[in-house]
């Protein structure tokens, strides 16, 4: 899947899907809350779990923590036995991966029940039927007790909120959270898009905030004697012609979007939204991004982009895995995955990272990652059943170090994982049935850990420390616009069409002044107008 699509990209592509769709089954929403009624929600206490010593600690700025090794004697994380008792519990979710074998042949799911105390009915959709999933479950009114819900997944998502979903806040809020250590471990930044209606409505499914790198075929530099680490654009641009050999069909990049993001950081262009004292601008009609443009158009010319860059999708992956191209910007957990997956195949095979470069000199920026990747929201219920279900879902957030948090990521000792020391490397079996996604109901804070090739730790540890520094927030993402839920989705798709036509020179850079002017009449105007009253209500 095309990296630009497989997070950010699907999370704007969901957005509009439900217009006209969730409110169907809703009823009465209530009486309206003003979004102002929201600064006023106490979050959770934040109360980090000690967990395992590590010479590459977590920092309270956002630095993930490291570890060589999984503890030999893992910390029992539920002492009191299986903490969820009750009646079976559904929860919808997606998954980008194959589906996992159901729980009656699956070791890793049904130990996952025994310890948790009930079924957990994982009701799980590929990742592309998602957003009319949702649409057509809230429509027709028969939900799951829990389920994913995209941030800008509905149009009207604080009546639907509040009209179908339970508000957490008196379980959750404050010093309540102490009844849920494993989720009190969740950081204060990722709760912040839970709020709406003056209360807390989701439990966070928390990420990275580090973002990913460029990330660079380590072994294709060295065989040319190259230092992948420019200092400025004149250097990266040498860079990629240096790397490029279409005799061998080797290539700098590969997708144009990501590349284009890439110079934008190394501007010092806007995440997203860039706020100034309650004023937003989008990161599109900003002159950086016109410089970008022009930057990417330059090296599509010159032939340092794949030359199918622009005619195929979701082969960007495979081609940096592949060596036909060299440096490629994706996910944080891309890191592992190519290692896992391309790897084996390819003798002496190197990941590295490039951070992004000022334009002139100097150090670039790094846009921070959503604190989270969606929410869990959970249908109304008696207070018995909601603390049932919070009791569960503490559970899935049980952090590295315990007993649970190895049985969600690496599933049974035999079937599913075999030991290389304290170390767990999955079988075959277990490749397939650790896809169960509870990461996406919820989970503990990310670490970063690779068993089956521990070295490759502490340059990932690297990576954070360098990046959290210059890191750029998006100043939208706790912030809600209902037009912006509406029609994102389609307008993301129109703007990057726009950008490749102009970045591989079928459109002259001209015409993106009347472009932008299209985007701010069609919805762009309002979109800013509701974030920037959003923002003004959480400041007041």
């Amino acid at each position: 899947m095309n990296p630009s699509l497989s997070r950010r990209g699907f999370l704007a592509s969901a957005t509009g899907v439900a217009a006209g769709l969730t409110l169907a089954g809703c009823g009465d929403g209530g009486p309206s809350v003003p979004q102002s009624a929201n600064a006023k929600v106490r979050l959770p206490t934040y109360i980090p779990y000690k967990g395992v010593p590590t010479s590459m600690p977590s920092s309270k700025e956002g630095i993930t923590p490291g570890y060589l090794h999984y503890p030999a004697e893992p910390v029992k994380a539920l002492p009191d036995g299986p903490p969820a008792k009750g009646p079976a519990i559904d929860i919808m979710t997606l998954i980008f991966n194959p589906v996992p074998p159901p729980a009656s042949r699956n070791a890793m799911w049904d130990r996952l029940n025994k310890s948790v105390g009930t079924d957990l009915n994982f009701q799980i959709t590929p990742v592309g039927d998602y957003p009319n999933k949702f649409a057509v479950t809230i429509a027709g009114g028969d939900l799951p007790d829990a389920m994913l819900m995209l941030l800008q997944s509905a149009v009207e998502r604080p009546q639907m909120l509040n009209a179908l979903f339970q508000d957490l806040s008196e379980h959750l809020s404050g010093d309540n959270i102490r009844d849920y250590p494993y989720l009190a471990n969740i950081p204060t930044k990722s709760w912040a898009p839970t709020v709406a209606n003056g209360g807390i409505y989701a439990l966070p499914m928390p990420r990275m905030l580090s973002g990913g790198p460029t990330y660079t075929r380590l072994d294709l530099f060295k065989a040319k004697g190259l230092d992948p680490n420019p200092t400025s654009w004149k250097e990266l641009k040498q860079l990629c012609k240096d790397i490029t050999d279409p005799k061998k069909n080797q290539y700098a990049f590969g997708d144009p979007i990501t590349t284009f993001n890439t110079v934008m950081q190394m501007l010092g262009g806007p995440n997203q939204w860039r706020e100034e004292n309650g004023t937003f601008t989008w990161w599109l009609e900003t002159e950086e991004a016109k410089r970008s443009l022009d930057a990417v158009h330059q090296l599509t010319k010159a032939g340092y982009l794949h030359p199918d860059a622009y005619s195929v999708v979701g082969k960007f992956k495979d081609w940096f895995g592949g060596g036909q191209i060299a440096m490629n910007p994706d996910a944080p957990a891309a890191w592992n995955d190519y290692y896992t997956t391309y790897g084996p195949a390819t003798k002496g095979f190197e990941i590295g990272y490039m951070m992004a470069p000022g334009w002139d000199g100097g150090p670039g920026t790094q846009w921070e990652g959503a604190a989270n990747y969606a929410v869990l929201i959970i249908k109304k219920a008696p207070k018995e059943r909601i603390k049932q279900i919070l009791r569960a879902m503490n559970a899935l957030a049980a952090p590295f170090g315990t007993d649970q948090y190895l049985l969600r990521k690496y599933g049974v000792a035999g079937p599913d994982h075999t030991l290389k020391g304290s170390d767990p490397i999955l079988t075959p079996q277990g490749q397939s049935e650790v896809n169960l996604p509870t990461i996406f109901a919820t989970d503990a804070p990310q670490v970063l850990y690779y068993p089956a090739k521990p070295e490759i730790v502490p340059t990932q540890y690297a990576f954070q420390k360098k990046a959290i520094p210059i890191l750029v927030p998006n100043p939208a993402e706790p912030l809600y616009s209902p037009t912006d839920g509406q029609k994102s989705g389609l307008l993301a798709t129109v703007m990057d069409d726009q950008r490749k036509g102009i970045m591989q020179g079928r459109t002259p850079l001209r015409e993106w002044d009347g472009i932008i002017k299209n985007w701010r009449k069609e919805a762009g105007n309002q979109i800013r107008a509701e974030y920037e009253q959003a923002w003004e209500d959480a400041h007041s």
